[in-house]
């Protein structure tokens, strides 16, 4: 059947930065990552934390969650790494493509466990605060897979249908990636939807997201035909998808039991700083009214001085006949 119309692969897998070249696929990643800190730090500062502290802890996170990443898809794809006729060296080109979004979180996580232990903060509430961030991210990563020409799904006509001529399929398949990156815009439009309904605390708004993007991701990835490990029919990230589901979705609904409501407190470093900027406000304005009753109490002391001397010159000022005020002579006494 004849094409109506399709999308086209990009004939590199380069972005030039003027004489600078830049893999595509690392272009995608960075400003994902970009993205998932700006929009963090602004929900973490609206959740009562400090400017600055996500972009902190991302420090931590982004490499560890890069490692973990690049480890979950060196394990589970480990034939294209070590078999036969394979060079282990290729491993660590990361740059080439080829990581695991499950290693990315679970590695993010400790990075980000590690940082927030150090600041006292706790993991599910930060984690509450970037999950829709880290769904953008996910939307922008996935055209990574485009310009790599691959992860597409099996071949179809479609209008939206991916051309593909990459040395090992020609053709025009289904464009998993842009459904994916499609999905995970909207699990994070959910998630902030979601979060400012319901007032989800306690690491909720994360396990909505977790629970959200597997949902898609089971769908995307029964669509793909690249070469997976496969268990009882269904391919191995299928399997994880579930499992995580399930695990997100419990931990939504015993979490709302055991913890309702939302974290009052997220950083301890920001209420010692506001409890301190309040005592200084306290000082000063009681500092102030201190002076002010001092001064009136001093014009208290004033008035009836004043008034005796009012009376002492009436006495020295009396009629003749009679006699000394008695004021006055209390006065001169």
């Amino acid at each position: 059947m004849e094409i109506l119309a399709s999308i086209p692969s990009p004939g590199t897998s380069e972005v030039h930065l003027g004489p600078l070249p830049l893999r595509g696929y690392a272009l995608c990643i960075i400003i994902g990552v970009f993205v998932a800190i700006w929009l963090g730090g602004k929900r973490w500062v609206a959740r009562g934390g400090q400017p600055g502290t996500v972009a902190d802890i991302a420090v931590w996170a982004v490499p560890f969650g890069l490692v973990g990443a690049r480890l979950y898809h060196v394990i589970t794809d480990y034939q294209l790494y070590f078999g036969e006729d394979r060079d282990w060296v290729n491993a660590f080109k990361i740059w080439d493509g080829g990581i695991g979004i499950w290693g990315a979180i679970a590695g993010g996580a400790v990075g980000a466990w590690i940082a927030c232990r150090r600041r006292g903060i706790p993991l599910p509430a930060f984690a509450d605060a970037v999950a829709p961030g880290i769904a953008f991210a996910q939307a922008i990563g996935r055209w990574g897979n485009w310009f790599n020409q691959e992860l597409y799904g099996k071949p179809t006509d479609l209008p939206w249908a991916l051309e593909i001529d990459n040395g090992i399929d020609v053709g025009t398949f289904h464009p998993t990636f842009l459904y994916e990156s499609l999905w995970c815009v909207g699990v994070g439009v959910l998630v902030i939807l979601a979060d400012r309904r319901f007032k989800l605390g306690h690491g909720r708004a994360f396990a909505l997201y977790v629970a959200a993007y597997t949902a898609g991701r089971f769908w995307t990835e029964y669509l793909r035909i690249d070469e997976a490990h496969e268990v009882l029919g269904l391919r191995l990230n299928n399997w994880t998808s579930i499992v995580v589901f399930l695990a997100a979705v419990a931990y939504l609904v015993i979490s709302a039991k055991r913890r309702p409501g939302r974290e009052e407190i997220v950083e301890p470093r920001a209420e010692e700083e506001q409890a301190g900027a309040d005592a200084d406000t306290d000082t000063d304005t009681s500092g102030g009214d201190g002076d002010a009753d001092t001064a009136k109490e001093g014009d208290g002391e004033k008035e009836p001085a004043a008034k005796g001397r009012v009376g002492l010159a009436k006495g020295d000022n009396g009629e003749p006949g009679d006699g000394t005020d008695k004021a006055g002579a209390t006065s001169t006494s």
